[in-house]
């Protein structure tokens, strides 16, 4: 499946984690290790205990740090600086796919469970921030996380963002759910999209780059 099948687009939203760049940088790798050993301190569970816990607060609350609110007395901002504060070294920017995006006709928005440090970070390493209108991030959200249909309306009003003229690239697919039901194109990427078979899921990709038909 390839950019063409989308038809036209006025926004494209992408998200950003293992989207904007492969999984193999390990960058989320390295944030969910920090995450389980702050898990490992609130709640003195093993670190499999700690893990599986953290995975089941992702499961039920879009993200970890949602759980943890829920559930225990945390300082989100101190767990989001301490959970961040990860090695880039893996990432590098590919000019081919930055040329892509660039190429893109309308406007282009990051919209992630990121907090806005973190978002730009990465897009900083990527060489991508000048590619992006604006970044809606987790702040902006009021710290209630993607896959919630409320932080989908929310940032679709900040953007003055029309559904049906939208395309929205995700890695995880229960953020793409709420995505189809208002209207957007979903595309799934990563490399297991191929084997998602959920109807709200449009398009399927091993990559952003390999959708967008870069070399």
């Amino acid at each position: 499946m390839s950019l063409s099948a989308v038809g036209h687009a006025d926004i494209w939203l992408f998200d950003l984690d293992n989207t904007l760049y492969p999984p193999e940088a390990e960058v989320m790798a390295l944030v969910e290790g920090k995450m389980t050993a702050f898990v490992m301190r609130q709640t003195n569970l093993s670190r499999d205990e700690a893990y599986q816990l953290q995975k089941s607060y992702l499961y039920e609350h879009g993200t970890t740090l949602a759980g943890l609110m829920a559930h225990h007395q945390i300082d989100p901002y101190a767990f989001l600086n301490e959970v961040h504060d990860v090695s880039l070294d893996g990432l590098l920017p590919d000019e081919a796919l930055n040329t892509a995006i660039a190429g893109l006709e309308g406007r282009k928005l990051v919209f992630t469970n990121g907090d806005e440090h973190h978002a730009y970070r990465i897009l900083d390493k990527l060489g991508m921030t000048h590619l992006f209108e604006d970044v809606f991030h987790l702040g902006h959200a009021d710290l209630i996380p993607k896959p919630n249909l409320a932080t989908f309306h929310r940032m679709m009003q900040k953007h003055a963002v029309v559904a049906e003229q939208s395309v929205f690239f995700e890695d995880s697919p229960k953020n793409l759910k709420p995505a189809a039901e208002l209207g957007m194109t979903t595309v799934l990427v990563g490399p297991h999209a191929a084997d998602n078979v959920d109807e709200f899921v449009h398009h399927r990709s091993p990559s952003l780059k390999i959708f967008l038909h870069t070399d």
